[in-house]
């Protein structure tokens, strides 16, 4: 009895402990499993994770595999900070040259005031090749007497413009790269991205050097006139990404850290709505600028907007109207600017442009492209309607230039 009283309580004692066993077994799996290293941040993930990554990429790269960390990681040290400084000319005071202000406080005194100020200004860039060319902004560059090139790792090197080009805002720096084994920005491709792909915009916005902020595009080829920008010719890449002033001339990468774009506005009277130039743009005007060689951009000379036949029919209904509009679709003629290819071919003020080479145009933008890639010197065949009457007229293309 004594006997069998010991073996159940050993059977008893042996059950606990493979239970025991099973259940520490079984504990530690699950602590394995709770400490599986973080998956790839995806776009479900909460705002706060990509706030600090972008916040402190390198940290991030230590501990995860975020995409906008080695996005950042591939091209963020070929991002520099641009400072320029020029020159700025004070206008006189006409107040000066009062007879009772000079006698009163002497001819000296006019001669003492500044008649120069110098204007420092701040921008980003990010280099494309070994021996230093950089791309940025015309409007970073503009009129600067001298200009400082910053890099990630701080050092500095005196910057050299080499050419800009207003109409597209674009620019090339140079810096000496000989022997410095510069780091270099990968370019994608502009014409592969979508709405909804990832933004990530790198640069130095207040002074702040490598700054990080991530987005999305939503919207593609949006007009220059639509962006608010019609002194420009350029359908850019829009986005939500943060562009700050100073993020000028910096990249906009994808998810592979490959630059798409080139930050250049945003949309002051919105929130979240930022511009990009997009990179095959600037791939195709780089060796120009690079070569300080002028960039063309044929031009017509005229100031139009959008026409559909309600819109002609509401003017022509209007007892106002100084002008009767064909119900047609089109492109209506506003404006024709003095001593222009426009002005010498014929065209008038309330013409409507139907066709331009044998291509129906409906909007000004698609107006604007086939000039644009017609070349300068050219002949292009335009189509309109003038009043109840059809005609055909030969415009031929001019280089565009600045006009007050």
């Amino acid at each position: 009895m004594r006997s069998s009283n010991f073996m159940r309580r050993l059977s008893t004692h042996l059950f606990a402990l493979v239970f025991g066993v099973i259940l520490a077994f079984g504990s530690l799996h699950v602590a394995s499993s709770q400490a599986d290293p973080a998956p790839q941040l995806r776009s479900t993930e909460s705002a706060n994770s990509i706030a600090q990554i972008a916040q402190n990429p390198t940290a991030t790269r230590s501990r995860s595999n975020s995409f906008v960390a080695q996005a950042v990681a591939k091209t963020g040290p070929a991002v520099v900070r641009i400072d320029t400084e020029r020159t700025i000319s004070n206008p006189a005071n006409p107040f000066m040259e009062d007879p009772f202000f000079r006698e009163f406080f002497g001819d000296n005194f006019s001669r003492q005031m500044p008649q120069e100020r110098q204007v420092q200004g701040q921008g980003s860039g990010f280099i494309v090749d070994r021996e230093g060319f950089i791309l940025t902004n015309a409007h970073v560059v503009a009129g600067a007497q001298s200009v400082t090139v910053t890099l990630q790792n701080g050092k500095v090197f005196p910057g050299e413009v080499r050419g800009t080009d207003e109409v597209t805002d674009l620019a090339v720096v140079k810096i000496d790269g000989k022997g410095k084994n510069l780091p270099v920005a990968s370019l994608g491709d502009s014409g592969q991205v979508a709405v909804g792909d990832w933004a990530i915009a790198v640069g130095t916005p207040g002074g702040l050097d490598n700054t990080v902020t991530l987005g999305i595009i939503s919207t593609l080829d949006r007009s220059s006139s639509a962006a608010g920008i019609p002194d420009k010719r350029v359908s850019f890449l829009q986005t939500d990404a943060a562009i700050n002033p100073g993020n000028s001339g910096g990249p906009l990468l994808n998810d592979r850290g490959e630059v798409i774009g080139i930050n250049t506005a945003i949309r002051a009277n919105a929130m979240g709505i930022g511009f990009a130039i997009p990179i095959n743009k600037a791939k195709d005007l780089k060796e120009t600028l690079a070569a300080g060689k002028a960039v063309e951009h044929p031009f017509v000379g005229i100031q139009m907007v959008n026409l559909t036949p309600e819109l002609a029919r509401q003017n022509n209904d209007n007892p106002n109207s100084t002008v009767q509009i064909p119900e047609i679709e089109g492109v209506l003629v506003m404006r024709v600017l003095r001593g222009t290819p426009a002005e010498r071919a014929g065209i008038r003020r309330g013409d409507v442009v139907t066709e331009v080479e044998r291509q129906r145009v409906t909007s000004g933008e698609e107006l604007q492209k086939i000039v644009e890639n017609s070349g300068v010197g050219n002949n292009l065949r335009f189509k309109l309607q003038r009043g109840d009457r059809a005609m055909e007229i030969t415009v031929q293309t001019e280089q565009l230039r600045n006009r007050s």
